[in-house]
């Protein structure tokens, strides 16, 4: 059994830290990496693994893939590595990776050394049979603790359709910084948690079902949730994060309130006045709409991506109208005034299908219009931002 494998390997220098972009055989990357699966500690309630599962027929064309005649892996595959058990040798340019003992006492065998942050269907797929020699790029970081692995996995793969949005956003409770992600994740956790609120275990924070849920209850996305929120307190929700992960201050700017109408809040660290408003709001819109809101029937928009869209929309509308300029004493609407809105739409709760509202962009903006129109908000200097 190998003891040690040895590879070409340069020190990259980046704003996160230093990483190795190295070149390693495809039998060498079998046998050193693993797929940390993702699951949850059930006492802890805290994730411990930032792989998504695999996709079987994924592997399957990766695998006819690799033994193609003209098979290239030119992106890098993304590896963790404990400090423990690599060794680099910049007179020689070589990084050494072997088993070894961490601080903790545990024993890391040389099959379990490198994590794999991202292509882990890759590597499977190059376990295919009758493939030829295939070297590898990748990009190891050493040492890097959970967060940091969480950020380098989210930082690759938040702009790609491959991985699951609402995954990407949960890995960010593991960022060390305060982030605009992180608020908006964690105030969709403790929304799903609320008992007697209106979004209680109506979140799938994985973006599948959770387990032990009612199938079909869960009928938001958290990625749904967070990217409709985070809006109302960044423009530039990486940036912000970066800055914050740097030590730098960010600030509200009251030229950008019509944009960002809750950043002051943010900024502050308000954070449970963001979820106070959003739990008096979508109160209001479940005595409202009480059928529409609870409904988990297949065509019933309102408690859905399109409905719960079009809400957001217009909160912000009924937010700016209420709160013109940042009112830092008083922030919170009320349910009460938040109800005293949505009494003048003419609504019905049969009326939230997808007959009279499409799926996708259309019917979300037709439904936000409408509500719109019968609130008065449009045309009435309250225009949507």
């Amino acid at each position: 059994m190998t003891s040690a494998i040895k590879v070409p390997a340069i020190r990259v220098v980046q704003p996160i830290g230093e990483f190795y972009s190295a070149v390693i055989s495809a039998d060498d990357l079998i046998e050193v990496s693993y797929s940390d699966m993702r699951r949850i500690e059930k006492d802890l309630d805290r994730y411990v693994g930032i792989q998504r599962k695999l996709d079987p027929g994924r592997v399957e064309e990766i695998g006819k893939f690799v033994i193609s005649r003209d098979a290239t892996f030119p992106s890098s595959i993304v590896l963790a590595v404990p400090g423990e058990c690599a060794r680099f040798d910049p007179a020689t340019g070589t990084l050494t990776l072997t088993g070894g003992e961490l601080e903790d006492g545990s024993i890391v065998e040389l099959k379990d050394v490198a994590k794999i942050l991202d292509g882990q269907h890759r590597v499977e797929g190059l376990k295919a049979p009758g493939r030829k020699r295939f070297d590898v790029p990748v990009s190891i970081f050493v040492d890097a603790d959970i967060a940091d692995q969480a950020y380098v996995f989210a930082t690759v793969n938040l702009a790609q359709t491959k991985v699951n949005k609402s995954l990407v956003y949960d890995l960010l409770d593991y960022a060390a910084a305060r982030s605009p992600q992180k608020t908006a994740h964690e105030i969709a956790v403790a929304l799903d948690k609320l008992e007697g609120g209106p979004f209680h275990e109506m979140i799938k924070r994985l973006g599948t079902a959770t387990p032990g849920r009612t199938q079909g209850s869960e009928t938001l996305a958290q990625a749904t949730f967070v990217g409709s929120l985070l809006p109302f307190i960044s423009s530039r929700p990486e940036e912000d994060r970066y800055a914050l992960a740097k030590g730098r201050k960010v600030k509200a700017d009251d030229s950008s309130y019509q944009k960002t109408p809750w950043r002051f809040l943010w900024v502050d660290e308000r954070d449970t006045e963001i979820a106070q408003i959003l739990v008096n709001y979508f109160m209001a819109v479940s005595l409202k709409w009480e059928a529409a809101w609870k409904t988990r029937e297949a065509g019933q928009i309102l408690p859905r991506t399109n409905g719960f869209r079009a809400l957001m929309r217009l909160l912000k509308l009924i937010y700016l109208k209420e709160r013109p300029r940042p009112d830092h004493d008083f922030p919170v609407i009320s349910q009460k005034k938040f109800s005293e809105y949505l009494g003048r739409s003419k609504l019905k709760d049969s009326d939230f299908n997808k007959d009279d509202f499409v799926p996708g962009t259309g019917g979300e903006t037709a439904l936000f219009k409408r509500m719109a129109l019968e609130l008065g908000l449009r045309g009435g200097g309250a225009e949507e931002l």
